[in-house]
């Protein structure tokens, strides 16, 4: 009992981080189940049919505060179904031995872009022009396929490329990835459940973790209005970068003073991240205090 309500609190967080970012669900929900010890096709499976909930939830609550462009929704989700089909059935078919440090690598590199991104001031041009299929279709499908092999990665890959087009504002930039990501989450679902059976899922982890993200998807919707995601998003990716190293280490069998120095070296990179990521957090506000003032003098 009390492991479930633990696991469900992380979906509860983890729902919160996405809809504030537009991603993470899957990357901190997969983290902590390949911490716990779980095998990677079984963690990613349950984490996925979780989503199908929480994304419903999510799109829905996003929906109604006006965050979603259809258009791009319906460019987007398609082709990432496609790819999560495809990288739940790869990811089926591979043994938990390879399984294990290859879905730790890819939750370990975009926990690193986690770091990296929002450590960094965002910037966003909401420039004029619609996104064409040609962009959307690879992105979708790109997504998709790392998504379902990761246990996570949809928003990490298909957010930042829509909010780096200039052609979409922030907010519903995150609010059509998530909406997406409930046909996504249903395509790996299915590729999981051919591929492993129903077994493949664990039914009380995934029904905790539907809880939890239930529960958080209609605050995260009205979150992504006020919550600082500079210092949100760099918080999380040095969460996932130090659990998934610890998974690549013992992977590696490194012995010796090795792990400790590795350690060391990613939390001293984790304390710089956060550093500039509140300093790029202060300039932000402090360019925008100015703007504001410049307006307020010339009416």
């Amino acid at each position: 009992m009390r492991k479930l309500l633990i696991l469900a609190l992380v979906g509860l967080a983890a729902q919160l981080v996405d809809g504030a970012l537009g991603m993470a669900y899957g990357l901190t929900s997969s983290t902590l189940l390949l911490f716990a010890g779980v095998a990677p096709a079984a963690a990613s499976a349950s984490v996925h049919l979780a989503e199908i909930g929480t994304t419903l939830a999510a799109g829905v609550a996003h929906w109604r505060f006006g965050n979603v462009d259809w258009q791009v929704v319906g460019r987007i989700a398609v082709p990432g179904a496609i790819g999560a089909f495809a990288g739940a059935s790869f990811l089926s078919s591979i043994s938990t031995e390879s399984a294990v440090p290859w879905m730790a690598a890819i939750l370990f590199t975009l926990g690193a872009y986690l770091l990296v991104r929002f450590s960094r001031p965002l910037r966003a041009n909401t420039g004029g022009g619609r996104l064409r299929g040609r962009f959307l279709s690879p992105l979708g499908l790109v997504a998709g396929f790392i998504d379902a092999t990761g246990g996570g990665g949809w928003g990490p890959v298909a957010t930042p490329a829509l909010l780096v087009s200039g052609r979409m504002e922030p907010r519903k930039v995150i609010g059509s990835v998530d909406t997406a990501e409930f046909v996504v989450a249903g395509a790996a679902s299915a590729g999981f459940l051919i591929g492993l059976g129903s077994e493949g899922f664990l039914l009380p982890t995934v029904l905790a973790l539907l809880v939890g993200g239930l529960v958080a998807a209609p605050i995260a919707a009205w979150l992504v209005r006020i919550v600082p995601a500079q210092l949100l998003g760099a918080t999380i990716g040095g969460v996932i970068v130090l659990s998934n190293a610890r998974t690549l280490i013992r992977a590696g069998e490194f012995g010796g003073p090795v792990p400790s120095l590795v350690y060391a070296l990613l939390g001293a990179g984790w304390l710089v991240a956060l550093a500039l990521a509140v300093r790029a957090l202060r300039r932000t506000r402090r360019a925008r205090l100015v703007a504001e003032a410049a307006l307020a003098a010339e009416a």
